[in-house]
């Protein structure tokens, strides 16, 4: 069981609705001037541009889980990003550090895909049809619960920027693999490995059912049926428009596309993997890229001797990463000046001891 502690936190006080960006702005900045280094804000990549000018680092979810856990001067850990990282983050971090998720409403709808309770029974069931032949997987972007279940079971995380090496060791200790919870990231990185789609199956959680056509004995990879709702938005229409618009340009995607999209990129890798790529791309490249707007925009932004597009320009930002906004980060702050409990996110032991096995699994591969 995840625990998690806050007061009530459904409504953003009057106050904060009513000071304009420059106040908040200053009041930040003056309590991260007092509280110094006991003070660290870790700020995803796909953060608003106003949060993250107040981040201390930027990147993946995992990566700035990892910085925050190293980092062991910080009592206050205040993670600009979704629920599932600041779990991580508190999994790693010791004890004496607390971990804050300024908006508590600020989730994942691919990590909200697969529950720990469908994950069970949908072990039980392909248990039945497969036995022991079974290894799960999880991506990062999942719920410490999820983690915790492929701790127990022998299995492992993963990350877009590893899952190639954690599928390759996933097949050295079993003859199957479950993957949760996207099934596009499972896909391409099973596909891009040699293992063809026809030995693919799909597990639908809602329906409680597995969706294959064949024999079943020739199935390699189970996919959970989940998805990134901002990734799975980038079409081959899009690609087939950008192609049509700029012949020359190139196109890089986020693995949590869908396999046609991926298939017609250019290139595909981690959120990391596309800003390295635009960073050592020349001067006059031209690149659309498939991932969040926000992470676009800023690219945009920095490279501007660079012709770069968002695969998809109708695309919206991430609306779960964008609950975090000014107010909600300076409310966290002022919390945690004021000595309040609030936004506390606290995973129970039994839960990290088993998470944590996952975890160490991945990062023992690193």
């Amino acid at each position: 069981m995840v625990l998690t502690k806050f007061m009530d936190h459904s409504m953003l006080p009057e106050k904060y609705k009513s000071m304009n960006h420059e106040e908040m702005e200053a009041r930040i900045r003056e309590i991260k001037q007092k509280l110094g280094d006991e003070l660290f804000i870790p700020g995803h990549h796909y953060q608003r541009d106003e949060v993250i000018q107040f981040a201390d680092t930027t990147g993946d979810s995992l990566q700035l889980a990892q910085v925050a856990a190293a980092n062991k001067k910080a009592k206050h850990i205040v993670f600009c990003g979704v629920h599932f990282m600041a779990e991580t983050a508190d999994m790693l971090t010791d004890e004496h550090q607390v971990v804050y998720l300024p908006d508590m409403r600020a989730g994942c709808s691919m990590a909200d895909m697969a529950n720990i309770y469908q994950t069970e029974e949908a072990w039980v069931e392909l248990q039945k049809l497969f036995g022991d032949t079974m290894i799960p997987l999880t991506y990062v972007n999942s719920t410490a619960a999820i983690k915790a279940f492929t701790g127990r079971n022998g299995g492992a995380c993963v990350t877009s920027s590893n899952a190639k090496s954690m599928v390759k060791w996933a097949f050295t200790q079993k003859q199957r693999l479950l993957f949760l919870p996207d099934q596009h990231l499972g896909r391409n990185t099973a596909f891009d490995l040699g293992v063809p789609l026809e030995q693919m199956a799909v597990w639908d959680p809602i329906k409680g059912q597995l969706e294959y056509d064949g024999n079943l004995e020739d199935i390699k990879v189970i996919l959970w049926k989940g998805h990134c709702s901002v990734h799975e938005g980038f079409t081959i229409y899009n690609i087939r428009e950008v192609r049509k618009k700029y012949p020359d340009m190139k196109i890089i995607v986020h693995p949590e596309c869908s396999r046609e999209v991926v298939a017609l990129s250019d290139d595909n890798g981690s959120t990391k993997y596309i800003c390295d790529v635009i960073d050592n791309a020349p001067a006059h490249s031209s690149w659309a890229i498939g991932t969040e707007m926000n992470l676009v925009k800023r690219l945009i932004a920095k490279y501007p001797d660079k012709h770069i597009i968002s695969l998809n320009e109708n695309m919206c930002p991430c609306l779960t990463m964008n609950r975090i906004d000014l107010p909600h980060l300076l409310w966290a702050l002022e919390m945690i000046e004021n000595g309040e409990q609030g936004n506390i996110i606290q995973v129970d032991s039994e839960t990290t001891k088993e998470a944590l096995l996952s975890l160490e699994r991945m990062l023992a591969r690193a």
